[in-house]
């Protein structure tokens, strides 16, 4: 039977109807639309050796051979450091500067180096690239808010196939981001705890929506998903920013 769920984190009442949901069947594609990739790709400017076809490189991780995880500027970029920090107010009317920054992170030297196939050493060096260009990027004057997202594939919004992560750092904080700010702050108010703390122990406590756990996170759908294969990654220690991510943390969770 349908019914309505609130979600107590972003403070929205959703509709859970399961009799409506696509099968897992329904989303998969037929073996003949799907193309292996090969390592490298001549013209792919993400690929080794093509490192003079992409914007200047801000960050790399290096080992004696060649570069691991490499960062650059976004060749298309949404914001831009060379922006002037401006604010113009007409009446109504309101604008500001482009400035900020956008970044490509490029995960790994071969083509095809999906994370489901890449080893947990792999994984953590791109988590921890994260980390450092996280918290590089934070110490610049009026960046304010800082995310880190990735599109796999064409129908996600992908341009290119080599995989990559971008990160874009704005001088405002978006609404979605200010409102669970606001939120949590209320929620502590008036219970004296922490919104996302008593989230995971309930959820744990349920048993219900688990995916998976490990001594350091625990992943699970929430109990009023927002959308389709909805998943929330909790650390089990009480932590404010991604930037305070610990080593040990970074390598459980690359597992």
């Amino acid at each position: 039977m349908p019914e309505l769920r609130y979600n107590l984190i972003s403070r929205e009442w959703v509709i859970i109807a399961r009799e409506r949901a696509k099968r897992p069947k329904d989303f998969s594609k037929p073996l003949k639309d799907k193309i292996a990739l090969p390592e490298f790709k001549k013209d792919c400017p993400f690929c080794p050796g093509n490192e003079d076809k992409t914007p200047p490189e801000t960050f790399r991780l290096q080992d004696k051979n060649s570069w691991r995880v490499r960062v650059t500027s976004n060749k298309f970029p949404a914001l831009s450091p060379e922006e002037k920090h401006d604010r113009v107010m007409k009446g109504m009317f309101r604008s500001m500067s482009g400035f900020g920054v956008h970044e490509v992170i490029i995960d790994h030297p071969r083509h095809n180096a999906f994370i489901p196939f890449l080893s947990e050493k792999e994984i953590a060096d791109i988590i921890s690239v994260y980390r450092q260009r996280h918290c590089a990027i934070q110490q610049i004057e009026h960046i304010e808010a800082i995310v880190i997202f990735k599109n796999h594939g064409a129908q996600a919004g992908t341009s290119l196939e080599h995989p990559h992560s971008q990160l874009i750092a704005t001088p405002i904080v978006p609404p979605q981001i200010r409102s669970r700010f606001d939120r949590s702050t209320h929620y502590f108010d008036e219970t004296g705890r922490c919104i996302f703390c008593q989230t995971l122990e309930e959820e744990l406590a349920a048993g219900e929506r688990i995916v998976t756990q490990t001594s350091q996170f625990v992943s699970f759908i929430p109990y009023a998903e927002l959308s389709p294969f909805h998943i929330w990654i909790f650390p089990r220690r009480h932590c404010a920013s991604f930037a305070d991510i610990q080593d040990k943390e970074i390598d459980d969770l690359a597992r």
